[in-house]
């Protein structure tokens, strides 16, 4: 008689299921969350070298997310910070990994689904980076020059450009978004009841989220017979050129000067 090991969840695949070329060809075929996955796993496994150094070398840590950190006087001469910034999390706290997490996989694997995989990968980054767009503008526009010295970190930037990307889907189908709109209320209205959180990034995010995700569901007319990655290839470059000259011309009134911050 054959006799079945015990499991709380016998229903779940096994991490060989999860994990196996075999699998990964599969659901890289079926559109399958490939990108999500491989964000979390990038962002979780982050986040715990980041507690480890927490514990065993503070002082690694703080060179760690001063090197991943994005700060808009230093943003335009370190840019790698505009794309390190969005998986570095707070390693003193499991709630801001943690409910970043079950953000993202609670519309990114919809979104692949729907999108593709490079779409995905592409609305992911460009909206993450909208987010450092945003702490820019902020720091461009707000009253007196704190908003230059204001350093973030965290994938919410990226999140609220998904966010915007389902929102835009949503309308153009006539689908109802009533609970979406409650889920994005709730992540709007985090920075009044949590500190320290970068409202910035999250507008920056969900505009630049919105308008990718605009442009490839209602753009040129011309482009409308191209492929959905050759679209996301054309609007993404576009968007992202408009970033840089955002972000350069906000640049112009940053009160450090560049030879200051070369050293």
């Amino acid at each position: 008689m054959a006799y079945r090991r015990f499991s709380l969840f016998p229903e779940s695949p096994t991490l060989r299921d999860i994990f196996s070329k075999r699998a990964i060809r599969y659901h890289w075929r079926d559109n399958g969350p490939v990108f999500c996955a491989a964000i979390a796993i990038i962002c979780i496994a982050i986040w715990l070298i980041e507690l480890l150094l927490s514990i065993v070398s503070p002082s690694a840590l703080n060179a760690l997310v001063n090197f991943g950190a994005i700060q808009p006087m230093l943003a335009v001469s370190r840019p790698w910070t505009f794309i390190t910034s969005m998986f570095l999390h707070q390693p003193t706290s499991i709630l801001h990994i943690l409910f970043n997490m079950l953000t993202l996989w609670s519309v990114g694997p919809l979104l692949e689904r729907l999108m593709g995989h490079w779409p995905f990968l592409a609305l992911y980054m460009l909206s993450g980076i909208g987010g450092g767009m945003g702490m820019m503008l902020w720091g461009a526009l707000a009253p007196g020059q704190a908003g230059w010295f204001t350093a973030a970190y965290g994938a919410s930037g990226a999140l609220f450009g998904l966010f915007a990307a389902v929102l835009v889907v949503y309308r153009r189908v006539g689908a109802d978004i009533t609970s979406m709109l409650v889920w994005m209320v709730i992540n709007f209205l985090m920075p009044v009841v949590v500190r320290n959180v970068a409202w910035q990034a999250h507008v920056g995010g969900f505009l630049v989220g919105a308008l990718f995700t605009w442009l490839l569901v209602s753009g040129l007319h011309a482009l409308r017979g191209k492929s959905l990655a050759y679209r996301s290839a054309v609007y993404g470059a576009a968007v992202f050129v408009l970033m840089v000259v955002v972000i350069l011309l906000c640049d112009l009134g940053n009160p450090i000067g560049w030879m200051l911050r070369l050293f």
